[in-house]
């Protein structure tokens, strides 16, 4: 097979919107930093799309993740429950805080957090006393539950916020990869205690770097804000209060992000549509099925993901590297790192069986159909020669 002159990127920014205009309105205002209407306006409206009162901007994602982990309570020696199948930026996140992930199984369908799993482990492993919910293996005490919407499909969280309810223990959404996502007709973001998001390059919309805090609870809104901008509580009178962060969103990147979420609609479009011809061509190959989607869910399809047969995934990522299309494997499982490998783990069976047959394919806006129809026809060449 001939191979195509051009790269067929994973995942690259659509810039084709008003950024260069707002880019330099910003650039003639002076105000480049971290305060600014643009910031504002991105906040306003990130919250207003998601369904939330407030939003936060950060500098990216992980420092969403981080701010809220220390917002909801996690500190020193705590644990927080969290999949073995994700990026590693929401169990590095709760190591910033001092605290422990604690890995729970994913379902094989979807490849998020299993509840049913996470409930097992809460009334099988763990007890209520006077101080709270404590892990009877560690002694130590569950603080919150971190799921992750892994590839832009959502958890199921209804099910999820319920069990956690009865627990008392937050939530913290890392919508990082779900932005426009949808579970039972709402945003992912606004399904728990807290949502956060990324807007880094490969996203559906990026502010070149970026993170967003989203949340209805006011207290805990005003206290992210504020450890968000070192603690200061009389910014001319550098009055620090706490331990704070340098973690807010320049105007700059936030003049990016308002022009790209005015497209944002657009995009999903476009990705729901290639992801469904990905799923009709690759119907014809039966080795290879595009990742689940649930009835009660709206995926933003961040990125297409295969499930192939494990001994193909390695040859069959080489084979489409060597045809000029970008691939990737799935993220290496949270509890085989050196920094984890001595976290507890729970039921991690079917993730350990579906993480070596993952491949991400490429996934952009402006994927066209007559690449997805190239990436398809090299996938079908490499089983046909196999």
């Amino acid at each position: 097979m001939q191979t195509m002159r051009e790269l067929i990127p994973l995942s690259i920014p659509h810039l084709a919107g008003n950024e260069w205009s707002y880019l330099k309105d910003c650039l003639d205002s002076g105000w480049v930093s971290s305060v600014g209407s643009y910031v504002d306006r991105f906040e306003q409206r990130i919250s207003e799309y998601v369904g939330t009162e407030f939003g936060i901007a950060t500098v990216n994602g992980t420092a969403a993740l981080h701010l809220s982990l220390l917002a909801c309570g996690v500190q020193p020696g705590d644990e927080v429950i969290v999949p073995a199948f994700t990026f590693v930026a929401p169990v590095n996140a709760i190591r910033y805080c001092g605290a422990n992930p604690v890995f729970v199984g994913s379902e094989s369908k979807t490849m998020n957090l299993d509840v049913q799993k996470v409930q097992e482990f809460l009334e099988q492993e763990c007890i209520t006393d006077q101080s709270g919910l404590k892990n009877k293996q560690t002694g130590r005490y569950i603080k919150a539950i971190l799921p992750v919407h892994v590839f832009g499909h959502p958890v199921d969280m209804s099910s999820l916020v319920a069990i956690a309810d009865r627990y008392q223990l937050p939530v913290i959404e890392d919508a990082s990869e779900s932005l426009g996502s949808e579970y039972r007709g709402k945003k992912t973001g606004a399904l728990a205690t807290v949502g956060c998001f990324s807007f880094n390059g490969n996203k559906i919309i990026t502010c070149g770097g970026g993170g967003m805090v989203t949340t209805n609870q006011e207290p805990l809104a005003r206290h992210i804000r504020h450890l968000s901008t070192q603690a200061n509580s009389k910014p001319f009178e550098y009055e620090h209060n706490e331990v704070g962060y340098n973690y807010r969103l320049t105007n700059i990147q936030a003049a990016l992000g308002v022009a790209q979420l005015e497209q944002l609609d657009s995009f999903l479009e476009i990705k729901r549509k290639n992801a469904e011809l990905y799923r009709q061509l690759l119907a014809e190959i039966p080795q290879v099925n595009l990742a689940w989607e649930e009835p009660w869910a709206k995926s933003n399809f961040w990125l297409c993901t295969l499930l192939v047969p494990a001994a193909d995934r390695k040859p069959l990522m080489d084979y489409l590297i060597s045809e000029n299309i970008q691939v990737r494997p799935a993220w290496k499982l949270m509890h085989t790192l050196p920094m984890y490998e001595d976290c507890q783990s729970y039921r991690l069976e079917e993730t350990e069986a579906v993480f070596g047959h993952c491949i991400s394919i490429p996934s952009s806006v402006q994927l066209t159909e007559e690449e997805i129809r190239f990436v398809v026809k090299c996938i079908q060449t490499y089983f046909d020669q196999s």
